[in-house]
């Protein structure tokens, strides 16, 4: 029978890495063969339990007897590795299953990789783990190490030489090279390795299993995740919960911006709402910290590793100290540019600056002159001024390669020391380099090292996210709460829709449909002077394109005349399209044009966006993204991250914008969002009218997008 029951995130994952026995199915006596160097790097690099090599040719494999099938070994392997042609895969799996083997790595590749025949293959690799309960990681993957263990089922080359140190740093992957290159730099970094996975086609062991696997290891402190795609959101964000829960940082490099389904997207929001702005702002919010590059990701693990989470910046303030005018201008450009902020140092700090240092500069950034270096004391003087000032800003201090100088390492050494032991509680960053002891006693100390300027800057705005974002309490789930049933008349056209969103709490127009001159007199006088004309047609998502819409309407006669240019308009440009009648609405003016809307994505589910709207919507591309339901709050942080912000907050004479109000429209169409996850694939509001501050918004355009049928 199926198995059905969801495993939890991580669940079954230890042979991985601690299995006590071993089978290698397809062996071979080559050590440069995938079949020949798992148990090359088993016996070479000292693995204590038992290996079993399985080959039809029976015999004698790489000094060990062989068995011609994993139903003969004399004991059940608690770890299986497959490396077998494609085709002969599921069969071998199915062996190990009636064997008992817990878990195996399908190294083979020619699975959905290789076309049809091929996911056939790896569609019943899937079944066999769901039916007998083994857990298979793979296909097509560089398979898993367990440092501690020795347990290696893999024939990654960052193994060729040595095994890696052990230490406080996981790595899961779903690109097998990328995974063993990031763990090859994070060795040359000096770090040490407690776990390594790599996920590949992810028959059954995926990216979230990984991370829930990493959290869930004592010896794993930081976990750095290399991802290319998302599969399952609701499981990563479970596995992110439980990382973050058991105090472990997570650091992911997210590759392969994919924006899935943007051509054939009806409204502005599935335009805007790309999967990887998704995935990002999911992991954001989880707690795990996005990086660009490789780099970065391993000079902020070298960080990270020698500071506790209490020792994350909260705020983007950061004091730069160095020995000359020049450096300073550069490590300036380079905080700013991060997104860092330079406060201005108290009268009473600057004074102390010139104390230690009479010929220093005291502004931020402080040029301390060579004399700072001259002696312990002094230097220990103009660090204890600043990180006492009132600002409470990190301090950075740039060495350049002072270290290497043994007169200038050792005033350094000592200074930093007794500062060290003084303000325990401090973030200190270094800019240097020097000998590995030095850098590595330092560094011991608490006090985190960049090489250089850039990595700095890039490095410690990375930190202040982190530790933004760790800061915060998880978001509490909404409050349920009764929704009405949903009519398909909503998805026929703006005016239901708009009686819909305004029924569920969301600020629209007041507005009739008509169907003839007369009717749109009287309702424009109804409504009240000015007012704006329509095109209403289940077939015309934007009706600007087709000439479907009459602005600033102020009379009667005006009113007889706009209706019939708009419909001939229409019935030139869109001959085919239904028409139900025409909106009228009234003229609002004012306010600042605003974008914001729900969408599905294909791993998270419902999803919110806002931005800077109007019909330049998808030119500026100006906007935010986060998983449905998000709070207030968490709207004002989405509204806040946007590039033209200040506008609401009022430029050049003009009053501030009801961000409050925004926020609170974005927060409750997400809980509408998720009310509606099956029915409702997606909502445009486009624009609305940012009134000034506590006098509201208002939708002026709304469009809603049904779900596709449920397979």
């Amino acid at each position: 029978m199926l198995q059905t029951t969801r495993l939890q995130p991580g669940a079954g994952l230890d042979p991985f890495f601690n299995a006590r026995a071993i089978a290698i199915i397809g062996a071979s006596d080559d050590p440069t063969k995938i079949g020949g160097r798992p148990l090359h790097l088993l016996q070479k690099h000292g693995y204590a339990g038992a290996v079993f090599p399985i080959n039809p040719k029976g015999g004698s494999i790489q000094s060990l007897p062989a068995y011609t099938s994993v139903r003969d070994v004399p004991q059940v392997p608690e770890l299986a590795i497959i490396a077998v042609p494609a085709a002969m895969a599921p069969a071998a799996l199915r062996d190990c299953a009636d064997k008992g083997v817990q878990a195996a790595i399908v190294l083979s590749s020619g699975f959905i990789e290789a076309g049809e025949e091929g996911a056939a293959l790896q569609r019943q690799l899937s079944q066999i783990a769901r039916e007998r309960q083994i857990r298979v990681l793979g296909p097509n993957c560089l398979g898993a190490v367990g440092i501690e263990a020795r347990v290696i089922g893999s024939f990654s080359v960052a193994l060729e030489d040595k095994l890696p140190a052990a230490g406080q740093v996981g790595i899961v992957s779903q690109s097998g090279n990328l995974g063993s290159f990031t763990m090859q730099s994070v060795v040359r970094r000096g770090l040490g390795i407690s776990r390594f996975m790599a996920t590949g086609n992810e028959a059954d062991v995926d990216i979230a299993d990984g991370i829930a696997a990493l959290a869930g290891d004592r010896q794993t402190r930081i976990i750095l995740c290399c991802m290319e795609t998302c599969r399952d959101g609701s499981k990563l964000l479970q596995a992110l919960d439980a990382a973050r829960a058991a105090g472990k940082v997570v650091v992911v490099l997210k590759i392969g911006a994919t924006e899935q389904g943007q051509a054939a997207a009806a409204s502005h929001t599935g335009a805007l709402t790309g999967s990887n702005a998704v995935i990002e702002a999911a992991l954001t919010r989880a707690g795990a910290l996005t990086v660009q590059s490789i780099e970065d990701m391993v000079e902020l693990t070298a960080a990270l590793s020698v500071l506790p989470q209490a020792l994350l910046p909260r705020n983007r303030g950061v004091t730069l100290v160095a020995a000359s005018g020049g450096f300073g201008v550069m490590m300036a450009d380079a905080m700013v540019q991060a997104g860092l902020d330079l406060p201005e140092l108290s009268d009473a700090t600057r004074a102390r600056i010139q104390e230690a240092v009479p010929v220093a500069g005291t502004r931020n950034p402080v040029d301390a002159t060579a004399q700072m270096s001259s002696r312990p004391d002094i230097l220990y003087k103009l660090l204890t001024a600043l990180l006492e000032d009132a600002s409470r800003s990190t301090l950075v201090l740039l060495l350049s390669l002072s270290l290497h100088n043994p007169r200038l390492s050792g005033v350094y050494q000592e200074a930093l020391a007794q500062i060290r032991r003084d303000y325990p509680e401090r973030l200190i960053v270094l800019i240097g380099q020097g000998p590995a002891e030095v850098t590595e006693r330092i560094a011991n100390a608490g006090i985190a090292i960049f090489p250089t300027i850039d990595a700095a800057a890039r490095g410690l705005a990375g930190l202040v996210r982190l530790g933004q974002t760790l800061g915060q309490p998880p978001a509490a789930p909404a409050a349920a709460q009764h929704w009405e049933a949903l009519d398909a008349q909503v998805f026929r056209n703006e005016f239901h829709a708009k009686a819909f969103l305004a029924r569920a709490g969301v600020p629209v127009t007041q507005e009739q449909v008509v169907q003839s001159a007369d009717a749109a007199v009287a309702a424009a006088e109804q409504i009240g002077f000015p007012v704006v004309f329509k095109i209403v047609s289940p077939d015309i998502a934007h009706k600007t394109e087709v000439g479907g819409v009459e602005l600033n309407i102020r009379s009667a006669a005006q009113a007889r005349t706009a209706y019939a240019q708009l419909l001939a308009r229409v019935a030139e440009r869109a001959a085919q399209a239904q028409i139900d009648g025409v909106l009228v609405a009234p003229m609002v003016g004012g306010g600042v044009e605003m974008i914001t809307g729900v969408s599905h994505d294909a791993a998270f589910g419902p999803v919110v966006m806002v931005g800077m709207g109007g019909i330049y919507a998808e030119v500026l591309k100006d906007v935010a993204v986060q998983v449905a339901p998000v709070t207030q709050a968490e709207a004002l942080q989405m509204i806040a991250s946007l590039k033209l912000y200040p506008l609401l907050q009022g430029v050049r004479g003009q009053p501030a914008a009801d961000v409050q109000a925004m926020a609170a429209t974005v927060a409750r169409l997400s809980e509408l969002a998720l009310a509606y996850a099956g029915e409702i694939a997606e909502i445009d509001l486009n624009p609305v009218l940012v009134q000034p501050a506590g006098e509201g918004v208002i939708a002026v355009d709304a469009l809603m997008v049904a779900a596709p049928p449920q397979a």
